[in-house]
């Protein structure tokens, strides 16, 4: 269950994300956007491609490409506001108390360096310097503690030559090793057949458990959603339409989060066909409340 404390661990309040098109014209991709994170929760994220989610996460981390457009009224981590912090100490944030996992370790890693030297590099940015030796037995321990079977082989192995389960293991990590206070889960799951899926959660949910860390899971599984996170946020074109516990989530009132649901037929007497999600220009303009 998640810690309830005074202050959460990251605040956003009216964020806003546009881009200019060659016309000159602001389009938003995030309109709005309101969250509060306690420490030790996991709060879920869902919506369709292309809603705001995999942005609202890279603006927490100062990683939004540099045609993005950004501003909100406040963005605060562990009580430090983001937006007043220079970008050397925003830097110095990022990969050591906030942690991002890419939904594809294809894309994520550098093809042309092992794992151990890619290790070490992230080591070297975030921690204290450590021998040749040192380095190599934290490394080894840090991949041993995804269970990965062979660490010392997967240390000098190329992405590759991994599989999608186990590169999704070695950027878990590389990025819960400093012991990150907050970690966003970019689709970890989404490259993986379901049995790997349930042993990388498995692992998140140690990794959760052992430093109390807060974390944001961005994704499109719903059912996934309900059963692994304490809250689940949903968006649509950008806008936070609706707020409740994971376990309620099957009864939600929206009529967007409605059809996200229905998009997932049971295995067991489904329906003939699957309804066509039906959008209305009003859930552009409702507020949703936020909840902490």
């Amino acid at each position: 269950m998640p810690v309830v404390t005074t202050q959460p661990l990251c605040k956003i309040d009216d964020l806003r994300i546009g881009f200019r098109g060659n016309g000159g014209e602001l389009t938003e991709a995030v309109r709005g956007l309101s969250l509060t994170l306690q420490r030790g929760e996991r709060l879920g994220i869902v919506g369709e491609s292309g809603s705001g989610k995999s942005l609202t996460g890279r603006a927490l981390l100062g990683l939004l490409p540099p045609a993005a457009q950004c501003h909100a009224k406040a963005m605060k981590f562990n009580g430090q506001d983001l937006l007043a912090m220079s970008v050397r100490k925003r830097r110095q944030l990022c990969g050591q108390q906030i942690g991002m996992i890419l939904q594809d370790p294809k894309y994520s890693l550098n093809p042309v360096m092992t794992v151990a030297q890619q290790m070490r590099e992230a080591f070297d940015l975030h921690g204290p310097k450590f021998s040749r030796r040192e380095m190599r037995e934290k490394i080894i321990e840090a991949l041993a503690s995804v269970h990965i079977r062979d660490p010392e082989r997967v240390a000098d192995a190329y992405p590759h030559e991994l599989s999608g389960g186990m590169g999704q293991r070695v950027m878990i990590a590389m990025m819960v090793s400093p012991g990150p206070r907050l970690l966003i889960a970019d689709e970890p799951t989404s490259a993986l057949d379901v049995l790997v899926s349930m042993q990388v959660l498995g692992i998140l949910d140690e990794m959760i458990e052992k430093h109390h860390t807060g974390l944001i899971f961005i994704s499109h599984d719903l059912p996934l959603v309900m059963s692994f996170c304490d809250r689940v946020l949903v968006m649509f074109a950008g806008r936070v339409v609706e707020t409740c516990a994971a376990r309620d989530l099957v009864h939600a009132q929206h009529p967007y989060t409605r059809a996200l649901l229905a998009a997932n037929p049971p295995l067991i007497d489904p329906p003939g066909e699957l309804p066509v999600l039906k959008r209305d220009a009003a859930w552009l303009t409702q507020s949703a409340g936020e909840s902490a």
